[in-house]
């Protein structure tokens, strides 16, 4: 466990300090679109953070190789190269889509491509565990076509949630860290070496976003692009991937005892084939439901739009950063709901806290304009507006922002272009006061 965590603070650690080098050279590179009428943000911002992203998982690949333990998963696996070599090439792709904005279905058969250049390499599926059948051996067109949906599906979910700041990364650690649990936990408790792997990529994967994230959070100074959103997106299906099709259930010795008994012990083996749905839940709903949506408007599946989850959880009065809370904690939810279930599938304390923590969920998105406060003795620890000793003052200078907010709330936005002066994305000085 020392050594996941020398390898997440590492890989955290560098994406953190190469983030900010990269957001000054995405600004000289020009990697800064105007303002589109689905975006949220006023203001140009740089993209390009999945460089610093990508040299974070370099680095905690590296790391890893060179450590006693975790040394072991680069001499009995290819899968980190195999991850490498796909995380290359779909990186070098949300480069270019990021600077000269490519066409879509150029970046799908890049992704398609990436999936492909990782199952040569030996990161496929192998097998699936189904329900009342067993275990069921994959040919290798299966495995193959099987590998490359997962991979395109998770890419493109994690693509499409990326429209607020922090949203994808924090969405995605959260998924990470309930995928290292459940990960390790077959690795530690089973003793299946063939687990490591993937939970060496999600310990990677939590380094990388939370090395981002406090560049990314609301005021966002940077955001990731696609070379961001589609790496992270495929580094979550790897270890998907690998803990799904690598991993011989039988190893598990689960197949005794009556036969009610071996459906409740199979559990933790039928997980795999939920867990990476329950991790992207939101993602792919969104995904879902965006294609149903501009197909239904005679629309391409691929025209950009207004309708995603976190644009009608704003439109519902929710600010920027209650939004993003609210996906945070669905996304643990559903995560870490499936993680507990796969522990004990026979406690209905897990299926009442589910259902507990879903009601407290439903309420605060009944409750757009409820702002919490803190108590006396807690307000040093969380933010000015959360703290009772601000809220007269704030109250009193509601109405004339409110006026002001009014005046300015039917004007059409205007692009702003990229190196207009007083700007802080074109700029990088100053404090941002826009919103993504």
């Amino acid at each position: 466990m020392r050594e996941y965590l020398l390898t997440l603070c590492i890989t955290a650690a560098v994406t953190y300090l190469l983030t900010g080098p990269v957001r000054k050279f995405a600004i000289v590179a020009g990697a800064m679109p105007e303002i589109r009428a689905r975006d949220v943000h006023r203001e140009p911002t740089p993209r390009l953070g999945g460089i610093a992203m990508f040299f974070g998982l370099c680095a905690g690949l590296l790391v890893a190789d060179h450590l006693t333990n975790l040394s072991e998963v680069f001499e009995k696996s290819n899968e980190p190269r195999a991850l490498l070599s796909g995380a290359a090439l779909i990186w070098l792709i949300g480069v270019l889509d990021d600077k000269f904005e490519i066409d879509a279905l150029i970046k799908l058969g890049g992704q398609m491509i990436a999936a492909g250049v990782m199952v040569v390499q030996g990161l496929t599926i192998l097998w699936i565990p189904v329900p009342g059948v067993g275990t069921v051996a994959l040919t290798q067109w299966q495995g193959t076509l099987l590998t490359v949906a997962l991979v395109v599906i998770t890419i493109n979910a994690v693509n499409f949630v990326d429209g607020l700041d922090g949203l994808a990364a924090g969405m995605v650690c959260i998924a990470a860290a309930a995928f290292f649990m459940y990960a390790y936990r077959i690795w530690y408790s089973y003793g299946i070496e063939a687990a490591a792997p993937a939970s060496l990529f999600a310990v990677i994967l939590m380094g990388m976003c939370l090395g981002f994230l406090p560049h990314n959070m609301h005021p966002a100074r940077i955001f990731m692009g696609d070379s961001g959103s589609m790496l992270i997106g495929l580094v979550l299906a790897a270890g998907a991937i690998s803990v799904t099709g690598q991993v011989d259930p039988d190893l598990m010795n689960l197949f005794s005892g009556s036969e009610r008994n071996s459906v409740h012990q199979m559990v933790p083996v039928y997980i795999p084939l939920v867990m990476p749905l329950t991790i992207i839940a939101i993602p792919a709903a969104d995904l879902i439901l965006a294609i149903v949506r501009r197909t239904w408007r005679g629309q391409s599946p691929f025209a950009a739009d207004r309708g995603h989850l976190h644009h009608r959880l704003l439109e519902i009065g929710h600010s920027h950063s209650r939004a993003v809370l609210i996906m945070y904690f669905f996304s643990a939810l559903i995560a870490f709901g499936a993680l507990a279930y796969s522990v004990n599938a026979a406690s209905m304390w897990i299926v009442l806290s589910v259902v507990f923590l879903s009601a407290i969920g439903l309420v605060l998105l009944l409750l757009p304009r409820f702002t919490p406060r803190a108590p006396r003795w807690a307000e040093g620890l969380v933010p000015p507006r959360y703290r009772r000793r601000r809220a007269a003052a704030a109250a009193a200078d509601e109405g004339g922002a409110g006026d002001a907010a009014a005046d300015g709330e039917g004007e059409e936005r205007v692009p702003v272009t990229v190196g207009v002066s007083g700007v802080n994305g074109a700029t990088a000085v100053g404090h941002r006061t826009g919103t993504r």
